[in-house]
């Protein structure tokens, strides 16, 4: 299970929530009207406390702004990534690491049945797809390995039920608690995760900085 990290739109709106309803004007200089150099020295190296608070929310402003441009023309989504939750993928992935997810429309599934032998993502083989469970919205997603493929009425696994529709089967990595398909347990229970259900595929992960995002309550 991961945390997304918050959406850029609403963190502009908590952002702007600190901006004083009232920010004194400039002082002009007296006998003339400054021009707009003037206006931008006097605004960058003023002492006023509103004036200054502007400029650092304005400066956190335009930094988020290019994470999340930059963030859109790699990864095709404006917040590329996810905290992770659980223990399911562990070693692979760890409680509190952030995940860089790439959208689905930017990429393609590698299973780990297609990537015997060819293809390794977080150390085994196919890749690690985020996924809305019975692809319901507002629940928090999964992060799970592609395992195989299956078309609708092909056997799930090995003497199992017949597909009831066409997905993916799905599995943590951690042998310990994750002995089981996805859809043998609870997660997706003989559901297989369909190619609309998918929000992207994992890319890369930075190790624990994620337990700050998911000690700080929900937005």
């Amino acid at each position: 299970m991961v945390n997304i990290v918050p959406n850029v739109n609403i963190l502009f709106l908590q952002i702007y929530s600190f901006i004083p309803e009232y920010i004194p004007a400039l002082e002009l200089k007296k006998g003339k009207t400054m021009n707009l150099k003037e206006n931008i020295k006097t605004f960058r190296e003023s002492k006023n406390f509103f004036v200054s608070l502007t400029r650092d929310i304005l400066t956190v402003l335009l930094a988020v702004f290019i994470f999340a441009s930059l963030s859109q023309v790699v990864f095709g989504m404006w917040t590329p990534m996810v905290a992770v939750e659980s223990g399911s993928m562990e070693p692979n992935m760890n409680i509190g690491d952030i995940v860089f997810i790439q959208s689905i429309d930017r990429t393609h599934i590698i299973t780990s049945q297609e990537a015997q032998g060819k293809y390794i993502a977080f150390k085994e083989h196919g890749d690690v797809i985020l996924y809305k469970p019975y692809g319901q919205d507002g629940v928090t997603p999964i992060i799970h390995r592609a395992m195989y493929f299956v078309e609708e009425g092909e056997e799930m696994w090995t003497d199992g039920p017949a597909a009831p529709h066409s997905g993916y089967i799905t599995k943590g990595d951690n042998k310990a608690t994750n002995m089981y398909y996805d859809q043998q347990g609870q997660v997706s229970y003989m559901r297989p995760v369909k190619e609309e259900w998918v929000i992207g595929v994992a890319r890369y992960r930075i190790p624990y900085i994620g337990h700050l995002r998911l000690i700080i309550p929900s937005f």
